[in-house]
């Protein structure tokens, strides 16, 4: 079975499992409490928790996890744990799977066993928490095999809510996150699909500028509600980049619900809603 696209309304293509089923969490403690500063208080979902919560909304949502182990020394919720919810799940959860790039050659062949082995459907990557350059060829031979499956490989950009607050940002740095160490990326992989994921504060016309640019680079507008979207995103969403602007709530930081209901009020054009909540997505997924 796979999503009905007439009976979802839309597709959520930014979503976190926090936890897992044996309690994982890869996030340190400090950082999630900057987040509940940053965010406000929010639930820390199972996948399982995930699919029921979206099922009930009667949307669709692309879920992973992050994996830093190497920087925060925890593992994080386990990618088939993931893949075998939305197995389970089919008619809600598109998995996507995360690991960390800082892991080498074993990274490349976890990326390779969970594409071959679990049916993950793309890739997160969060340059801030995983501390890494995206265009640092030391990461190519991994965008490699996703690019030779096909699949998209998603990004975080701009700030980070993750941090924030805290003495030295509890040690994530920003500069990880510029969109334009991503557009080297879609410079060398031009057959891969790239997801650059939330409005990019401080760098939003360079995330514009880069999907302007590479026809295989989408947005999503996850992490911030639509009332605050810098102007010049919704301006081109609505022109030039209506083709490849995905809706993505960034759950449970933001709600699907509290997302929904400000893009009602927010000034997209009618024939450009459906294409950013599920029409953009259907396509890139390959739905």
């Amino acid at each position: 079975m796979t999503i009905d696209l007439t009976a979802v309304e839309a597709i959520d293509v930014h979503v976190h499992a926090e936890i897992g089923r044996a309690g994982e969490d890869g996030l340190k403690p400090e950082w999630r409490r900057a987040a509940a500063g940053y965010f406000g208080e929010h639930a820390l979902p199972t996948v399982d928790d995930v699919a029921a919560y979206y099922r009930e909304r009667k949307l669709a949502a692309v879920v992973f996890t992050v994996d830093a182990e190497t920087v925060t020394g925890r593992p994080a919720v386990p990618n088939e744990e993931i893949a075998e919810a939305a197995a389970a799940n089919p008619d809600v959860l598109i998995p996507f799977a995360s690991v960390d790039p800082n892991k080498g050659a074993r990274a490349v062949e976890e990326a390779r066993r969970l594409i071959r082995d679990h049916g993950v459907r793309g890739f997160k990557f969060h340059p801030n928490v995983q501390a890494f350059y995206p265009n640092d060829h030391a990461f190519y031979p991994l965008y490699e095999v996703i690019a030779e499956a096909g699949l998209p490989a998603l990004f975080h950009t701009g700030h980070s809510g993750i941090g924030s607050g805290l003495p030295g940002g509890g040690g994530l740095r920003l500069k990880y996150s510029n969109p334009m160490f991503v557009d080297d990326v879609a410079v060398d992989f031009p057959e891969l699909t790239i997801v650059l994921a939330h409005p990019s504060f401080p760098w939003q016309d360079e995330a514009i500028s880069v999907a302007l640019h590479k026809q295989q680079v989408y947005i999503d507008l996850s992490g911030w509600s639509p009332k605050y979207f810098p102007p010049q995103l919704v301006r081109y969403a609505n022109t030039l980049l209506r083709d490849r602007v995905l809706f993505g709530s960034d759950y449970p930081l933001i709600t699907p619900d509290r997302w929904l209901a400000d893009f009602a009020e927010a000034d997209f054009k009618d024939e450009v809603r459906p294409l950013v909540l599920k029409e953009n997505a259907a396509r890139m997924l390959g739905l």
